[in-house]
């Protein structure tokens, strides 16, 4: 059997599932649709098709800290690692992947996979991605096209043309997000499925019909690719020609274009999650077809899906809505407008605010911080620090810290001292000094509530102080 990579696409925001999904806490890199992120089960499922290669992953550089955190978790540490300094959709994404793959002389399958998809049938997959493996060895490049089950107004859809030998269709057509006449005429029709955005073809006839259809994408990507900084296991590509390629996706530059498009149906309990309404549909509805998470309470409340982050919401008397509280913001919308908050995220962004980027969550590879409090003058964070994790040594000229331990046992540097620093005792860090945060054990987590206090706690300094990290040897 062909080489098969997959290339699993992580860059997007997610603005529909805000305020859960942030610029910087995407939605695949939540457990939203069940204990694990949908990137780490998107990962582990490629280990379910015979004979698939180690992935390649490509993200931002927002999310490597988030991107590594999974992938090790998932066994998946040998995974490469391509970071676009800008979105420019996935034909540029798909093709610096490419041309990674091709850059020893080999010419593997590619299978090109979103990182946001829930899948529950992964039997189904992989018999689909076998067909599909068949269809690129002759040639073709081949999307999966979902079974409809009902007529949905927020998916593209593709029309299915003569069968082919071995299985799959060619693709006669790609057709919009249509309204909801248009919608139940395709389903009654029969000859249309959901463009589920998963691709399967040969890296090289991948880079040969970009190159065709669109010439400036393929000669952006080569050039940002060969003018990348490669570290081990992470690339990142030149941001000033990465840049330059236009924003398309690889529907638009190739599949629609070309003449070889061919479509495998997959019926495989698909969801793209793109809405709040899509996790309803994922849900369990309990008797009155609510879906909960977190503290909910309801009093004559149906059809709902509520969703809590840490505190308590109460909601009486509501139909079809969706709730979604975070740390620093309240979503409260109809389930039938759940795509339009993106128009409200459109426009936080266009006015600057923070709650585009963040909740004040941060997570690095070491652990991570939550801001909790923050005023004139200070800011109290929480920070947790995985078994092993040790941030770099820092000084902050600006700010004195204090630290206190709420669970575990920290070794802490101090200037030349390190000591070991059990829980409800505490540590000052005066401002200049030199300080490192370590967790020793080789199990627990270390939480550590931290007060900042001087002339300047900004955002940039907190990024500063927990960019840089070391991994310690876990001791018992």
């Amino acid at each position: 059997m062909s080489k098969l990579v997959p290339v699993v696409l992580s860059g997007g925001a997610g603005t529909r599932l805000w305020p859960a999904s942030r610029r910087r806490q995407p939605k695949q890199l939540l457990p939203l649709a069940g204990d694990r992120s949908m990137f780490q089960t998107t990962i582990e499922r490629t280990a379910s098709i015979a004979g698939v290669a180690a992935p390649i992953v490509v993200s931002n550089a927002d999310q490597l800290a988030l991107i590594q955190r999974d992938l090790a978790s998932a066994g998946f540490s040998e995974a490469r690692i391509i970071l676009e300094p800008i979105g420019r959709n996935t034909a540029p994404a798909a093709a610096v992947a490419a041309l990674d793959l091709t850059a020893d002389g080999d010419d593997p399958l590619m299978l090109v996979l979103p990182s946001d998809h829930v899948i529950g049938d992964q039997a189904a997959l992989a018999e689909a991605v076998g067909v599909a493996v068949g269809l690129a060895d002759d040639g073709y490049l081949v999307t999966f096209g979902v079974n409809p089950t009902h007529a949905e107004t927020g998916y593209g859809y593709i029309e299915v043309g003569d069968p082919l030998d071995g299985g799959g269709m060619l693709v006669q057509s790609f057709r919009e997000k249509p309204d909801a006449e248009t919608a139940e005429r395709y389903l009654a029709a029969g000859s249309h499925l959901w463009n589920s955005g998963m691709f399967l073809f040969r890296a090289k006839r991948y880079l040969d019909e970009l190159g065709t259809h669109e010439p400036d994408a393929l000669a952006s990507a080569t050039d940002a690719y060969q003018g990348a900084k490669k570290d081990t296991g992470v690339i990142t590509l030149d941001e000033a020609a990465f840049s330059q390629s236009p924003s398309i996706s690889i529907d638009y530059a190739v599949m629609e274009p070309t003449d070889a498009a061919a479509v495998v149906p997959l019926d495989a309990g698909w969801s793209d999650v793109g809405s709040w309404d899509a996790l309803w549909e994922l849900g369990e509805p309990d008797q009155d077809g609510n879906v909960i998470s977190g503290d909910v309470e309801l009093l004559d409340v149906a059809n709902s899906y509520v969703r809590s982050s840490d505190r308590l919401i109460a909601a009486i008397g509501l139909d079809d809505v969706v709730i979604v509280d975070s740390p620093d913001a309240t979503l409260i919308v109809g389930r039938d407008r759940a795509q339009d908050v993106k128009v409200i995220v459109d426009r936080l962004e266009a006015a600057h605010r923070p709650e585009v980027e963040t909740d004040g969550t941060e997570t690095r590879p070491w652990g991570g911080f939550a801001t909790l409090l923050e005023g004139q003058g200070f800011r109290v964070l929480r920070l947790w620090v995985e078994p092993g994790g040790k941030t770099s040594l820092q000084t902050h000229d600006d700010r004195s810290e204090y630290w206190i331990v709420v669970r575990g046992i920290a070794r802490i540097r101090l200037g030349d001292t390190t000591r070991l620093v059990p829980e409800e005792d505490s540590v000052f860090v005066p401002a200049g000094e030199v300080h490192s945060l370590e967790n020793p054990s080789a199990e627990e987590i270390l939480e550590v509530v931290e007060v900042d206090v001087g002339s300047y706690v900004g955002e940039d300094a907190i990024e500063r102080y927990a960019e840089a990290y070391e991994r310690a040897e876990p001791k018992a």
